[in-house]
């Protein structure tokens, strides 16, 4: 069922001031990142695997970003399933709000080969990158989680982070693009109206997610936001630039767009394709807009960090929310891209409406056009969300 709008969107809670202020302060925490310790091996950080003997799991995972039975919100039917399925006990906990924050929360266990006391986490892309670069996460045994690899949409095979799917298995994914409220312009199809069209001027916003406005901003001059050269990256920031400069954008934000674009405050924005699909639900004159440029394909990654001692039971999970009906029961809540081929004809069964929806199950059109951002080291990871900091004042 159509859920409403939610007052704040899982993947808004990805940015906002406090994951601005988390990577300004990136000297520390970044830092920390090359210091000695830092780095584990999967020799030098084994974990045992108690999944056996103990039937039960530890899953952190982001607000709303769990289907709930609408007349009682302590039932979660896709996860109460799994639990009745397996005897698995699952402590589910709501407490990643920022990929900075909750790495801050963690860093130093990790870093020191000591539990989370956690079994899975989720975590955006390069967040899941950074970790992995780390030796930090656990590597899932294929054998275990079958649906993966007979389910997962081609799209997210083979990412430069975690090419053989071992390490990091997408829970939901998402479109970055272009958004617009018909009520008070008129439609518009690229990055480049957006930034320059006079009766824009001073009525657009741009996301504070680096990856997602310059990964738009690259192609939208005719380069790879996957495979991208530092003198390319300079040139679409100096095309954003010109857009703060000219007072084109008013404001960068984290999801805090969405009232304003519902309202028609602001006329159009870049934003994230579950943000839109919400409310354009209310308003059938929001609309997201795929760029003729492309779109920028994110995804919120589970994985089992260094010293969770229920591996077993975590592949179990995963090997669940990849079969195509409890998939199709999460995504028509949370109305993200669902990485599970074969759900759509599941949701058929659940909502036909959604099921149709290109921005919860793109076509092949739609996904010739995405790009997941290129993987980036600790050198190029500072130095590129510094220019960003610089030109959108943060």
């Amino acid at each position: 069922m159509r859920t409403p709008l939610r007052p704040l969107s899982r993947r808004g809670l990805l940015t906002g001031t406090l994951g601005s202020a988390a990577l300004l302060a990136a000297g520390g925490s970044l830092a920390g990142c090359g210091t000695k310790g830092a780095q584990q091996t999967e020799a030098g950080c084994v974990s045992e695997d108690l999944s056996g003997t103990e039937k039960k799991l530890a899953f952190s995972n982001w607000p709303q970003y769990m289907d709930v039975d609408e007349k009682d919100e302590s039932k979660r039917p896709s996860l109460d399933e799994f639990i009745t399925k397996t005897g698995i006990q699952v402590t589910y906990t709501e407490d990643i709000n920022d990929n900075n924050e909750f790495f801050g929360k963690v860093q130093n266990q990790l870093a020191a080969c000591q539990s989370t006391d956690r079994d899975i986490v989720v975590l955006t892309d390069w967040m899941a990158a950074r970790m992995i670069r780390l030796g930090w996460i656990q590597k899932l045994d294929p054998a275990k989680i079958p649906n993966v690899q007979a389910n997962l949409l081609p799209s997210l095979l083979n990412r430069s982070f975690d090419q053989e799917n071992r390490i990091s298995i997408p829970w939901q994914s998402g479109l970055a693009g272009l958004a617009f409220n018909g009520s008070v312009t008129k439609e518009l199809r690229t990055v480049d109206e957006l930034l320059t069209r006079p009766d824009l001027k001073g009525k657009v916003t741009a996301l504070s997610e680096m990856r997602d406005t310059m990964g738009l901003l690259l192609q939208s001059n005719g380069h790879d936001p996957a495979n991208f050269t530092t003198a390319q990256y300079d040139d679409a920031l100096n095309k954003l630039k010109k857009a703060v400069d000219s007072g084109q954008i008013r404001k960068f934000t984290g999801n805090d767009y969405a009232p304003d674009l519902a309202k028609g405050d602001i006329a159009a924005c870049i934003g994230w394709s579950g943000d839109v699909i919400q409310l354009s639900s209310e308003n059938e004159k929001v609309q997201f807009v795929a760029p003729d440029s492309g779109v920028m394909l994110f995804s919120d990654n589970m994985m089992v960090p260094n010293k969770a001692t229920h591996k077993g039971n975590a592949e179990a999970l995963i090997n669940y929310y990849y079969e195509p009906v409890a998939a199709a029961k999460l995504a028509a809540y949370v109305n993200y891209i669902c990485p599970v081929k074969g759900a759509q004809a599941e949701m058929e069964k659940i909502d036909p409406e959604l099921a149709a929806n290109p921005l919860i199950f793109p076509d092949d059109a739609l996904l010739a056009k995405s790009k997941v951002f290129m993987a980036l080291d600790e050198k190029q990871e500072k130095e590129y969300e510094g220019k960003f900091q610089q030109v959108i004042g943060a």
